[in-house]
């Protein structure tokens, strides 16, 4: 992570307009199919949160955007990107575990098992926001939502993205998403097209 002048990129209009902005925060809402990634998971035993989180990183890791976050009133710049989940711990409550995105499917897997593994026998939290431009997930999995909206003020400034419990249907299986995203670090179009590359990836992975 290090601090980079943002008249110096492609951000520095927006960093203008929406860094002391009161509501800075966007959230786009999209329906997408998750067949594959069904179908994958009960074939190949894969957790399907993981697979999601997988396709999220590297739909994110293909948007230059993703590379950067606002900070404390600072643009900071990032080699690479995590991805964060919410978990239960063993003493019943739950907490974050940050990721790091992989493009190898099964290194990603692996480290997904073992830290959340952590974070639930230790009950602490697996931090790397200090490393990497961390993507916020949470999977509401008991119940099927059409989305949901996180902090809005600034404060947390890094995306994310909440799903519930997939549809099923004949030929497809839904799952309404929300993604919110600071609009200093990207616009709307970059945010289509990180959703659009999202349901791109989740339909092509083949395993």
């Amino acid at each position: 992570m290090r601090e980079i002048d943002p008249k110096q990129t492609k951000r520095a209009a927006a960093f203008e307009l929406w860094m002391k902005a009161p509501m800075p925060m966007i959230t786009i809402f999209k329906t997408l199919d998750v067949a594959n990634l069904v179908k994958i998971s009960r074939k190949h035993g894969y957790k399907f949160n993981m697979l999601m989180c997988w396709c999220i990183g590297k739909a994110a890791s293909q948007i230059e955007e993703f590379y950067l976050l606002p900070i404390d009133g600072k643009l900071m710049q990032y080699d690479s990107i995590a991805i964060n989940t919410v978990g239960a711990t063993k003493n019943g409550d739950i907490n974050t575990c940050d990721i790091p995105y992989s493009k190898d499917l099964a290194q990603f897997n692996q480290d997904y098992l073992k830290l959340t593994r952590k974070v639930h026998d230790t009950c602490e939290p697996h931090d790397l926001s200090g490393e990497y431009m961390v993507i916020g997930t949470s999977a509401l999995v008991q119940c099927e939502i059409d989305g949901a909206v996180n902090i809005y003020a600034g404060v947390y400034n890094n995306p994310f993205i909440i799903w519930g419990k997939y549809k099923r249907k004949l030929l497809k299986t839904p799952l309404s998403i929300s993604f919110q995203f600071h609009h200093t670090q990207m616009d709307g179009g970059h945010a289509a097209q990180f959703l659009e590359c999202l349901q791109k990836e989740i339909t092509n992975l083949k395993i």
